[in-house]
């Protein structure tokens, strides 16, 4: 096919280029001049066949390998993604910008300004390119983004727009009912590379890992056909990162967005590198009842604690009650005093001794 067209538009050139001979040679040729008259459209049609002839034949002999040649670097740009094409030719457009408006500096080097002109045309479409590919991500992200093409006035609302999921959170489960809930605003962005790392979590021979990446992926489903949430599935990756909860971290510095996680380590990154960050288990805490110390409750003594004499007991919402001497009523419902509540982004440990012993002081 390629060949077929390369030999027709070089037959069309040949062809031209007979005719235009054929004429020019009765103007600037005297003797053929007489000649040329007496021929006409003949002589004109013999001499423009002879062109696209000579010409088809000429192509023929090295068309194969032309066509072979555009064959391959097509099939080899269709293999290029296309954030890389995207942002090849933005990188290629801006580098031939930049020289057009240098090219006033080098008028006045004459003939050596031109050599340089051309030469920093190569270099800034050059440069644009490969700086641009480098960035391909961050290009990408800017543009998913939306902030582009709008008034500064809207910038401050939208910067926190985009809340990205990490996996914990989606395995976790809650982040569901409370998207359900309407208390997240914005766009839910659910990277490609923690979708990849659900699914090899999934596809783990473990048992209860590959529970864990299926229950992770059911929450998925849920959110983004179930509830009435915007969701983004960031194709974007940032190759030069290997660690997921850094590309997390580098995505969320692009998109000026959250990161939504229940990972108390990954909480501690994000404070550190001034990244915004919504810990559920923070939201969990802050709505549980809150018990002050001096209160009495009535709970369970379940099991013994770690240090001597203590018991544990739990609240409904799961809170864990230390009690203090309460070893010895394991199995026994009783009323504790409230000596001191702990809170962290961990969870809430209440401290508690038995009211009876209070009674007895």
């Amino acid at each position: 096919m390629w060949k077929k067209g390369i030999l027709t538009f070089t037959g069309l050139c040949g062809a031209w280029f007979g005719y235009t001979a054929y004429h020019l040679a009765g103007k600037s040729i005297p003797w053929m001049a007489e000649w040329i008259q007496s021929a006409g459209l003949l002589g004109a049609g013999v001499s423009t066949a002879l062109g696209a002839v000579l010409f088809m034949a000429a192509c023929n002999l090295g068309g194969t390998l032309i066509a072979d040649r555009l064959h391959n670097g097509i099939n080899a740009l269709a293999k290029v993604p296309m954030n890389e094409l995207a942002a090849g030719a933005v990188g290629t457009v801006t580098g031939l910008l930049v020289a057009l408006l240098l090219y006033p500096c080098l008028t006045w080097l004459g003939t050596a300004g031109e050599v340089l002109q051309v030469a920093l045309t190569v270099v800034s479409a050059y440069s644009g390119y490969m700086l641009a590919l480098a960035k391909k991500d961050d290009l990408a992200a800017f543009w998913m983004s939306g902030r582009w093409g709008h008034p500064e006035a809207d910038e401050g609302r939208r910067l926190e727009e985009h809340k990205i999921l990490d996996t914990s959170v989606i395995i976790d489960g809650r982040i569901a009912d409370i998207c359900k809930t309407g208390f997240i605003e914005g766009t839910i962005v659910i990277p490609e590379f923690v979708l990849e790392e659900l699914q090899h979590i999934a596809d783990s021979s473990d048992l209860l890992k590959r529970n864990r990446g299926r229950r992770g992926l059911d929450i998925l489903n849920k959110i983004q056909k179930e509830l009435d949430v915007k969701v983004l599935i960031y194709e974007g990756d940032f190759e030069e990162i290997s660690e997921v909860d850094s590309k997390l971290v580098k995505l969320a510095k692009v998109l000026q967005g959250k990161v939504v996680t229940n990972d108390f380590n990954l909480n501690k990154v994000c404070e550190l590198q001034g990244v915004s960050v919504l810990n559920i288990n923070d939201l969990a805490n802050a709505v549980k009842p809150v018990v002050l110390p001096g209160e009495e409750i009535m709970v369970q003594i379940i099991k013994d604690g770690k240090e001597h004499g203590q018991g544990v007991a739990y609240l409904d919402d799961g809170t864990m009650i230390v009690v203090e001497g309460g070893r010895e009523y394991i199995g026994m419902m009783m009323e504790v005093l409230v000596t001191s509540v702990l809170q962290t982004s961990a969870g809430r440990m209440i401290f508690a001794k038995p009211k009876l012993l209070e009674k007895a002081q």
